[in-house]
């Protein structure tokens, strides 16, 4: 079907191919990323703009010899697809799949296991230092993209490479996006590079002159050398990679495969850092993608054109950015801040509405927790809207600068609980357990979207230090009626019981309601508990609101060390209670739709039915 990508079997069959048979293999795997991503989902725009620069590292490097680190990683399916997995791909993000992301258990190509930003460089110079120290031959490479780059754990690693003095090359890809379009003054200053071609045209021409000598002399090299260098400085300072230790090799067209891999090559004969600067376009290939590079960062199945790209159902981000934007329009010291997550979060409506009140501050989350703290300090109402899963890498922050201090920041937390096809490194289980041992903390939690705005109100105007607001992906699918209003550590009783207690959080909601239906046809009355505060619980009210049932199960999408259920076992423990903890039982949890993964943790209806069922047989 594929004439030159039926060819490829691994990175070496890359090296020998033409200019014309690169570009033609370029189109077909593109047509083939196009085709594949739109029946499975997954990272579309991303993976379209690295196809040849994937193409050109195949060629200047030895894969698996020598290793390449891929920042996030969520732009690695050229690298798969041409690494012996391309027969796989339809199982990409399904359970028992190809993931979406390197996994080193996958492919002897895959050299280190990533899933979230800045991390690269970081590891790539411990592999290098490594190899070393072992004896072994080989290069040590790393792909960041300029929004990864905006973390501060990137530049904490190229401050320690810049003072290396071995061979080790950092491949900066720019495309000027990280999820949304990049923000802040990194982003400026690599415009600049890229807008600066007077050196770079008078650098070429003079290396073209070069070649032109015959026979010149190591002598008249380095002569010639210190000629070019001198004209250098004199036509553009020393930009920021080369004062840090590194020699900066760019930009480069990254869509021109010789092209990179003769830079590459160059690299690799450099003592010392290198920094290649390769600018890349977003989306390359596919008109849709690159014209909406943020709608087509991440896809759903059969999304095949632009009329695709919303949703005919809310989800809880839109729900929630909604609700922001009608609370700020009556009080002027609510504030937003995201960490490159204006669209992904649900903030662009706001960022419209109260731009001066908006804060991006690139993918620094350390940073986004640190600045509310200081906004929190001056008598402002920060909301720091941020992936669970992303929040994890500002844990110290959380802890130190706003829960010590008792610091009025509200923190909504999106994605929380599964994610799904995302997989391990981006499911948000962990918060919950995280959270709940801070002094000070609050956790809410809503089971659909008037709560979310009820406790948003409460957050934001009537509560006083730290609170966390977390909720899940996706849509809204579990209402009931008659809910009592919200009241901070009072849960609501949904239905009354003698022979079980269902305590759900949040979406849990939806399974809890699945399970009592299935109960209920077997002739059991069951209580069904909204808990609405995870942390702290009210004791006494926990006690009083299931003193009628000897059988009490928690159900919550999150880790069970450190879960809520084992605070109910706690406040429980002297009342001869039999408490049945419903989470996930291991932190990593493989990548699969979120159906078959609760299933696989036991925290399907019928399963928690039945085990109900056996308590109370016992």
């Amino acid at each position: 079907m594929y004439k030159y990508l039926d060819k490829i079997k691994s990175p070496s069959d890359v090296k020998s191919l033409s200019r014309a048979e690169l570009n033609n293999l370029s189109a077909e795997l593109r047509q083939f990323l196009i085709s594949s991503v739109s029946q499975t989902g997954g990272h579309l725009a991303s993976n379209l703009g690295v196809v040849e620069l994937t193409l050109a590292i195949f060629r200047a490097f030895d894969l698996p010899q020598d290793k390449v680190v891929w920042d996030v990683g969520h732009q690695t399916y050229v690298h798969k697809i041409l690494t012996g997995r391309r027969d796989r791909f339809s199982t990409l993000r399904k359970l028992g799949g190809l993931s979406g992301f390197p996994k080193t258990s996958e492919s002897e190509y895959d050299a280190f296991n990533t899933g979230h930003s800045s991390t690269s460089i970081s590891a790539a110079l411990g592999m290098m230092k490594a190899k070393r120290l072992k004896g072994e031959e080989g290069f040590v490479t790393c792909v960041i993209g300029d929004g990864a780059l905006t973390g501060g754990m990137a530049y904490e690693a190229l401050d320690a490479a810049g003072a290396e003095k071995e061979n080790f090359i950092v491949i900066l890809n720019d495309n000027e996006m990280s999820i949304s379009k990049n923000v802040g003054s990194l982003s400026k200053y690599l415009t600049r590079l890229r807008s600066k071609p007077t050196y770079f045209r008078f650098k070429t021409e003079l290396e073209r002159q070069f070649m032109k000598i015959p026979r010149v002399g190591r002598a008249t090299v380095k002569f010639l050398k210190r000629i070019k260098d001198t004209f250098r400085h004199l036509l553009t300072p020393k930009n920021m990679f080369e004062n840090l230790g590194f020699t900066y090799l760019g930009p480069i067209n990254g869509h021109d495969v010789k092209a990179v891999a003769h830079v590459l090559e160059t690299a690799k004969m450099i003592k010392g850092p290198v920094l290649v600067h390769v600018v890349t376009k977003k989306g390359k290939g596919y008109e849709l993608a690159e014209n909406m590079p943020t709608e087509y960062h991440g896809v759903s199945a059969r999304k095949k054109s632009a009329e695709c790209c919303g949703s005919m159902f809310k989800s809880y981000s839109e729900a929630f950015g909604s609700a922001l934007v009608k609370i700020a329009e009556k009080n002027e010291k609510i504030c937003a801040v995201t960490a490159a997550m204006l669209e992904g979060t649900g903030l662009k409506e706001f960022s419209q509405n109260y731009p001066d009140r908006f804060f991006d501050v690139a993918i620094a989350e350390q940073h986004a927790v640190t600045f509310a703290a200081g906004l929190a300090k001056e008598g402002l109402k920060p909301v720091f809207v941020v992936y669970s899963s992303f929040l994890q890498r500002a844990y110290d922050q959380v802890l130190h600068d706003v829960c010590l201090q008792n610091l009025n920041v509200v923190l909504c937390i999106d994605r929380a609980g599964l994610v799904g096809e995302d997989g391990e490194t981006h499911q948000g289980i962990f918060d919950i357990s995280f959270l709940s041992h801070m002094p000070n903390m609050t956790v809410l939690s809503p089971c659909n979207f008037d709560e979310l705005e009820e406790m948003l109100v409460y957050a934001t105007s009537v509560h006083k230090g730290p609170v966390a607001i977390r909720y899940p992906r996706g849509n809204m699918d579990f209402v009931y009626e008659n809910p009592s209003p919200f009241e901070l550590c009072k849960a609501d009783v949904i239905t009354k019981g003698k022979d079980a207690a269902i305590v759900f959080s949040g979406h849990m909601g939806k399974i809890a309601k699945e399970a009592y239906d299935i109960l209920k046809e077997k002739g059991k009355q069951i209580t069904l508990i909204n808990l609405r505060t995870l942390y702290p619980l009210d004791e006494n009210h926990i006690k009083e609101i299931l003193k009628d049932t000897d059988v009490v199960l928690s159900l919550e999408d999150g880790v069970k060390r450190g879960s809520i259920g084992e605070l109910l076992v706690s406040i429980l423990k002297d009342t001869g209670k039999k408490v049945i903890i419903k989470a996930h039982n291991n932190g990593i949890v493989q990548h699969g739709s979120a159906k078959e993964l609760y299933k696989i943790s036991s925290m399907n209806a019928e399963k928690i039915a039945d085990d109900i069922l056996s308590k109370i047989g016992e």
